[in-house]
């Protein structure tokens, strides 16, 4: 029984946790991937990179509508989920475990983010050296105009 507590508290610190680095697990809806792709206008074999991949379901769209898709995520649980449920698309998908905070990004065509309020004005500080079109989910970006938004998904152009 003491053993069914500990991986119970360990499976809720390894979600927990990730909060102090961006987001909590949400699953992102299968309209705000497409209105992302859409605002990133992203050709067949280009990549994407999304922060904080969670279990692979944006990285899956991604290779189904042709795309590369390099996906970045803290909690170890999900990587193992999106790793699993991203098999099948090997020569399309990565998934890498670590904080996108302190590490270097692949290069990318764009980002896709689902994130907190309390992140994006430091996203905004990444993206500036970055120089992609990033697509957020719900949140935007402090003190910065939209360039475009559909369904709740807002696109920023960095040059």
């Amino acid at each position: 029984m003491e053993w069914l507590i500990g991986l119970l508290l360990a499976c809720f610190g390894a979600f927990a946790a990730v909060i102090f680095f961006g987001a909590p697990y949400l699953p992102t809806l299968l309209p705000q991937i497409k209105a992302a792709f859409d605002l990133l206008e992203l050709k067949p074999g280009q990549t994407i990179l999304e922060l904080g991949c969670g279990d692979g379901k944006v990285l899956i769209a991604a290779a189904q509508a042709g795309y590369q898709a390099v996906g970045i995520e803290l909690n170890p649980l999900l990587v193992v989920a999106a790793w699993f449920r991203t098999r099948q698309y090997k020569g399309a998908i990565r998934v890498h475990w670590g904080n996108y905070w302190r590490m270097s990004w692949p290069e990318a065509d764009g980002v896709f983010v689902f994130l907190l309020d309390s992140y994006m004005a430091k996203l905004d500080a990444r993206m500036q050296g970055y120089k992609k079109p990033l697509a957020s989910v719900t949140f935007r970006i402090p003190n910065r105009n939209v360039d475009a938004e559909k369904n709740g998904v807002f696109l920023y152009i960095y040059r």
